[in-house]
């Protein structure tokens, strides 16, 4: 099952990536006089380059879903990081440019990384569901940082409001992550378990309000203070959940740890530098 989750993770971070791609490329071809509100919308959806990243955005999700629905979160959602491995020659590509020397090694970086991560930490399935008491800590830890971000950007403006509601965002889609595998479990179970369990509202509470606070960021500030933040929060916050809510584990024990602390710290150091490359090369609103 293991590599089963793997190709799937994998095979999500590329359809990520395409979509994302796909309409950010379609929102640089709309005049800036008509970038805003319904009016933005309109071009969009008249757009069939809009269109083909949604269908990517969705697909990845999807077999995101079925990577989580056969592995942990401590595994796929590392994964999902990749999507900045391949967005980044697409995006060169789409644009006639060539991937910086830089980005390349950067790349190489997180690579390397998150393969010796699953190699030296083997993390380990939990299961898929808790129940509420279980959520209850970890979910109340959450909820402060959330409301202390939320704070922050109502007191603020410009960068530090941007970045807040960014960590805010990641924090969102990190839950989102882990509801994830709890909702594709009951879906096996039937559309009855699926329509009354709690794990399945909350979903969709966490995507709409994910989306919500990612639109407000993006307003807020540039992607270049906004998406490193997001890109590393969600896996953060889901490998958090994973390992505080779900049962999960990284086996290791020792010195080992050391390597661990030190391949994650990587980890989190070259996606915030891809994010921004990708954020700089990306086009204006």
């Amino acid at each position: 099952m293991t590599g089963l989750a793997v190709a799937l993770a994998l095979v999500a971070a590329l359809l990520l990536a395409v979509g994302s791609v796909a309409q950010r490329r379609a929102a640089a071809l709309v005049p800036d006089d008509e970038a805003r509100g319904l009016t933005l919308l309109r071009r969009l959806v008249r757009s069939p380059t809009w269109w083909a990243g949604s269908v990517g955005d969705v697909g990845g999700f999807v077999v995101q879903a079925a990577a989580l629905g056969v592995g942990s979160l401590l595994l796929v959602q590392p994964l999902i990081v990749t999507t900045l491995l391949f967005a980044l020659p697409l995006e060169a590509w789409t644009g006639g440019r060539r991937v910086a020397p830089r980005d390349g090694v950067w790349a190489l970086v997180l690579a390397a990384a998150l393969a010796l991560f699953l190699v030296v930490g083997e993390p380990t399935a939990g299961q898929d569901r808790a129940s509420p008491a279980a959520w209850a800590p970890s979910g109340a830890a959450l909820v402060v940082v959330l409301g202390g971000c939320l704070l922050a950007a109502a007191r603020r403006r410009g960068r530090v409001r941007a970045a807040a509601l960014a960590v805010a965002t990641g924090i969102a889609y990190g839950v989102l992550a882990a509801l994830t595998k709890s909702v594709v479990d009951l879906l096996g179970q039937g559309i009855v378990p699926l329509l009354l369990g709690w794990e399945t509202w909350t979903l969709v509470v966490a995507a709409i309000g994910g989306t919500y606070l990612q639109q407000a960021a993006f307003q807020a500030g540039d992607l270049a203070t906004t998406l490193p933040a997001i890109t590393v929060g969600e896996p953060l916050v889901a490998a958090f959940l994973g390992l505080t809510v779900l049962g999960e584990r990284i086996v290791v024990g020792g010195a080992e740890w050391v390597l661990i602390g030190a391949l994650v710290a990587t980890t989190v150091l070259a996606t915030v530098v891809l994010a921004r490359s990708r954020a700089t090369g990306a086009p204006a609103p």
